[in-house]
């Protein structure tokens, strides 16, 4: 897809699905002594994310893995579409289709999904934009529609939320509007 497609697609984009493990994360896992699991996010990437959601954008998570730190984070950003322990993330996000947005069919075009390993990779395929960061594996990064500059974790779901938004050209709207 060449960049002029991309942006075409961006364009109509409804809803922004992303993952966590190596999209809003760097994709390490750290584990505490006391069994807890511990994750860093990047607070540019809150802000991508509440953009988009001041645009009128639904966003949602799916992610391969059950994780406090994600039900807290989602919290935080005001995200209300969280699907969490979902390897199938292509079945995850038609059910969440089906269940919160069933106006809009099973029509995948409206749909943005950002992911960085195997199990994102049908999904990234079947929507709209399919995304992934700079640091994807390598069967990710063949089939992405667009891809970031930046890796997971250091800001690569705010850049992908500014590249909808400028194609969408919301953007500088944003700007200039108070939040």
């Amino acid at each position: 897809m060449t960049v002029a497609d991309a942006v075409a697609a961006a364009r109509r984009i409804r809803l922004a699905v992303f993952d966590v493990d190596g999209v809003l994360t760097d994709g390490k896992l750290f584990y505490g002594a006391d069994g807890g699991e511990y994750k860093a996010f990047h607070v540019r990437d809150g802000l991508g994310i509440k953009l988009l959601q001041r645009a009128g954008m639904q966003v949602a998570i799916i992610t391969g893995r059950n994780s406090p730190s994600v039900t807290r984070r989602a919290t935080e950003l005001g995200i209300n579409h969280l699907i969490q322990g979902r390897e199938d993330k292509l079945e995850a996000l038609r059910e969440l289709l089906a269940t919160h947005f069933p106006e809009w069919g099973e029509d995948l075009a409206g749909v943005a999904y950002m992911g960085d390993d195997l199990p994102d990779l049908a999904a990234i395929c079947a929507v709209g934009l399919g995304m992934t960061v700079a640091d994807a594996c390598p069967a990710v990064l063949d089939k992405a529609r667009w891809r970031t500059t930046r890796p997971g974790g250091a800001g690569a779901a705010r850049e992908a939320a500014e590249f909808i938004l400028r194609a969408q050209q919301r953007f500088d709207l944003l700007l200039e509007a108070p939040p």
